[in-house]
């Protein structure tokens, strides 16, 4: 079985085919990004993209992803290393505190400013509501989701 994560195809060995996608991810790729929560899909801190949409990875089995393409945290930098302007503009709103939400945020906001490069405040709340932050820097979300969607200063 193959997965294409990051845009390279990635053999999955038989013994992880059974295993849901964030423990595949974090446990055999290595890519530790999306954190492990809840396990049951509800607090968002797995979010990674699957086929453009932001997608709870702890629930998805690696069986029924074989043939998308997924990207997660890891894989948003541009190839000369610069940041994703959602990473940037997280840096620049001082968005994070813990930090242990902030790859799921992210990544929501990627799959929502993909879908949506200008959206309005009603709809990056309801792209946002289902990842909780403990911290409640929800404000500073709101406003790096503004300023990546305005573009570079």
């Amino acid at each position: 079985m193959k997965l294409m994560v990051n845009d390279n195809a990635v053999d999955i060995p038989e013994q992880w085919q059974k295993e849901s996608l964030l423990i595949v991810l974090r446990e055999y790729l290595g890519l530790t990004g999306a954190k492990i929560g809840c396990g049951i899909g509800q607090c968002g801190a797995c979010t990674i993209i699957i086929d453009g949409q932001a997608r709870r990875s702890c629930i998805a089995d690696v069986s029924d992803v074989t043939d998308m393409k997924i990207t997660t945290i890891e894989g948003l930098a541009a190839r000369n290393g610069g940041l994703h302007p959602v990473q940037q503009a997280w840096i620049d709103e001082a968005v994070p505190q813990c930090g242990y939400c902030q790859a799921g945020q992210i990544m929501s906001a990627v799959a929502l400013l993909d879908a949506h490069p200008r959206p309005d405040e009603d709809a990056i709340k309801e792209a946002m509501e289902d990842v909780l932050c403990r911290c409640g820097t929800y404000r500073r979300i709101r406003t790096a989701i503004e300023r990546a969607a305005e573009g570079p200063v």
